[in-house]
């Protein structure tokens, strides 16, 4: 973290704090839900979920925005409605379903000029898909420049009514979901041009304390002693991965990013932006209260005063602060050590190299601004998926130039990623897919016969690699990025532009209202589109900018 933004920050944060009544209470968190069937309403709401009170941008009025709760086999029909009108912040919008592979409806992953355009103020746009074979833990966010950052975050869950692991927990509900996100007190739209950037704190369901803060109320987790509780981790970062733990208690990891893993007993794990992990919780210690700790990965960030942490509540504890110990880990989760319960193995020849197409891609870092094989990914002005329909098949006629790579249809990709410049490890994530991780990064051992299978991985450190397979099964453009939001945002993304020929007709139909959402996107005025003098007010700030 820089120095100067650092002191912005400290003292944004510190002066507010002091017209503010210290809360040390705490209380329980139960998501408002929602059915696969819904209007999910994006606005601006102001709130003070850390004690510090700013204006955000929301689904459905709350941070996280609510659970959308489905059953497997559920078809969805989500209409967005963009209502956004703080002219701070940007005010058109879309919302991906991160995890669902959009197998056929590619049109609504709901990803910003690569699969739409995004939806203007006052506009909706229906997303209508199925998801036959997936359930899992999964969330949804807003994939239009770094908005997720202002608050467009939610948990959705797809329960499986016939859970092959169901054995092993006795509670699994909206009570069980955690989200865990990092939190800022200045706006995305002006954090994005600055270099360097880190949160003010750490949010649990919503809720957390920053320092120099209130002793705002956290959140709570309640279990009742004996039984045994599946709880969903979802990591809803812009950009820290989170050391999850709860103190004097060991936890058994059954899921990752939606897929079952082999039961797999650690007492710490560590989660990216991006990921999820099902971890199941034994209430079996005195009654009492825990605390639930998440470290960021920010340099110096500790646990004091409550910071990064969340209550785990026995019935019958009272209502108040833990006064446990945190305990060095002795069992943390490897990600080598984590199999697929289902149909392991890697798809292809079991050999490095071997695929039906090996590709290398190359990151790096040049004064803030990332690239992909040398190449910064600019989103271009007309979506992927548009292009594709209207004729461009080959990497050398689809925009962004460089940005594209087009794969065949029903092929063993092997994707080598070499981190080279500071920002490591990245969260890489590839939409419309689940892969299997054969290396993961930091690692120097390859697995084909039973590697984690997972839809982000982490890219290990500066000067390591992390190798993936995937079939290419799914035509259409899916995007690959880095899932800290402020390097997507400064160029690290590319488009696997999978069987470009065979898009449309793998389509299950494209309504009018997407090819209507760029014609009307297009036609905005800069103040109709929102965060106006955004730049202005970053340097006002700092001096340590990336290019305008």
């Amino acid at each position: 973290m820089y120095f100067s933004i650092l002191t912005a920050f400290t003292l944004l944060s510190t002066t507010y704090a002091a017209s503010i009544v210290s809360r040390s209470q705490s209380y329980p968190l139960t998501f408002r839900s929602l059915r696969p069937t819904t209007n999910l309403t994006i606005s601006n709401k102001v709130i003070t979920p850390d004690g510090f009170t700013r204006s955000t941008t929301l689904a459905g009025g709350t941070f996280p925005g609510p659970l959308i709760q489905a059953n497997k086999g559920d078809h969805f029909a989500i209409n967005v409605v963009n209502k956004l009108d703080d002219s701070s912040m940007y005010k058109s919008t879309s919302v991906h379903w991160h995890g669902l592979f959009q197998n056929g409806t590619n049109h609504a992953d709901g990803v910003s000029f690569v699969t739409q355009c995004p939806i203007a103020q006052n506009g909706s746009f229906l997303h209508s898909f199925d998801v036959p074979n997936q359930a899992g833990t999964y969330w949804y966010h807003s994939h239009y420049s770094t908005q997720q950052c202002d608050g467009l975050r939610g948990p959705l869950v797809i329960y499986d009514p016939h859970d092959p692991l169901s054995y092993l927990y006795d509670v699994d509900d909206e009570t069980t979901v955690i989200t865990i996100a990092d939190w800022y007190h200045i706006m995305a739209p002006v954090l994005r041009h600055m270099i360097g950037v880190n949160a003010n704190s750490t949010l649990i369901n919503g809720l957390g304390r920053y320092t120099g803060g209130p002793r705002s109320k956290l959140a709570v987790v309640n279990v009742e002693y004996g039984k045994r509780y599946r709880l969903r981790l979802i990591g809803m970062s812009c950009n820290p991965s989170f050391n999850f733990a709860i103190d004097g208690h060991n936890l058994t990891v059954i899921e990752a990013d939606g897929l079952l893993t082999e039961p797999l007993l650690v007492d710490s794990l560590q989660i990216f932006a991006g990921q999820r992990y099902s971890v199941v919780l034994t209430a079996n210690k005195p009654v009492n209260n825990y605390w639930l700790r998440a470290l960021p990965s920010t340099v110096n960030s500790t646990f004091t005063g409550g910071l990064n942490s969340a209550i785990l509540r026995y019935k019958g504890a009272p209502a108040a602060d833990p006064t446990t110990n945190h305990m060095n880990s002795t069992m943390p989760m490897l990600e080598t050590n984590l199999h697929p319960l289902i149909n392991p193995g890697a798809p292809g020849i079991p050999e490095y190299g071997r695929a039906d197409i090996n590709l290398k891609l190359v990151a790096n870092n040049t004064g803030g601004v990332f690239s992909i094989n040398g190449v910064v990914y600019k989103p271009p002005t007309v979506p992927v998926l548009l292009q594709i329909l209207s004729g461009a098949r080959n990497a050398m006629d689809l925009m962004p130039s460089g940005g594209v790579i087009v794969l065949e249809a029903n092929k063993v990709v092997e994707l080598t990623m070499l981190t080279n410049g500071f920002g490591a490890p990245h969260p890489i994530h590839l939409h419309g897919h689940a892969f299997d991780v054969v290396q993961s990064g930091g690692s120097s051992v390859f697995n084909y016969l039973n590697p984690v299978r997972r839809d982000v991985v982490s890219s290990g450190g500066q000067g390591q690699q992390m190798v993936i397979r995937w079939v290419t099964d799914n035509s259409g453009p899916w995007f690959l990025h880095c899932h800290i939001d402020w390097h997507l945002d400064a160029g690290f993304a590319i488009v696997m532009a999978e069987s470009p020929s065979e898009t449309r007709k793998h389509l299950k139909g494209l309504p009018t209202s997407w090819l209507n959402l760029c014609p009307i996107y297009n036609s905005l005025t800069p103040s109709q589109l929102g965060a106006v003098d955004s730049y202005e007010q970053a340097a006002n700030i700092t001096a340590l900018l990336l290019p305008n």
